[in-house]
């Protein structure tokens, strides 16, 4: 199974960037080339333990549906959203905020499992970890921008 480990700085206090990671809005902000939309489920402010979003998005020449749920959580420390239903065999993305002397180390660990056996895996190596990796690292580019400002007051207000 892949598995895809990023660690971002965002000069933040942890609880600011906890939120925000799990905040629908800005989710939908950093996908915004994606169209990516939540239609079902948790689909406005701060998404929580047991809770599931669906996205509406389109990626790779189709659109696609992912419904995620909220499995862990434990507040400004980490949280764990998974697949409940979509196009991977298997998702799961593992949420870490770690604080440090001027601000907070984001770390991300994404590992999925893609259908079609030996067809999927193949596709996994020559494409679609890439382009996850630039999925996330442009979700946590947005959230750096949003933390390491005054945006982050609107949004969490809301």
């Amino acid at each position: 199974m892949p598995l895809i480990h990023l660690t971002t700085f965002i000069a933040a206090p942890s609880d600011r960037v906890f939120d925000l990671s799990r905040h629908i809005g800005l989710h939908k902000e950093s996908m915004s080339s994606y169209n990516e939309e939540a239609v079902a489920g948790t689909r406005f402010g701060l998404i929580e333990k047991e809770e599931t979003v669906t996205w509406r998005a389109r990626h790779l020449f189709k659109n696609r549906l992912l419904r995620v749920k909220i499995t862990e959580m434990k507040k400004s420390e980490m949280f764990v959203d998974e697949q409940a239903e979509g196009d991977f065999k298997r998702m799961k993305h593992e949420h870490y905020f770690k604080p440090c002397e001027n601000g907070t180390i984001l770390i991300d660990i994404f590992r999925f499992e893609s259908p079609y056996g030996i067809f999927g895996r193949a596709f996994n190596h020559l494409y679609l970890i890439k382009y996850i990796t630039r999925l996330l690292e442009q979700r946590n580019k947005t959230i750096k921008e949003f933390a390491e400002s005054d945006k982050w007051k609107k949004l969490l207000q809301q």
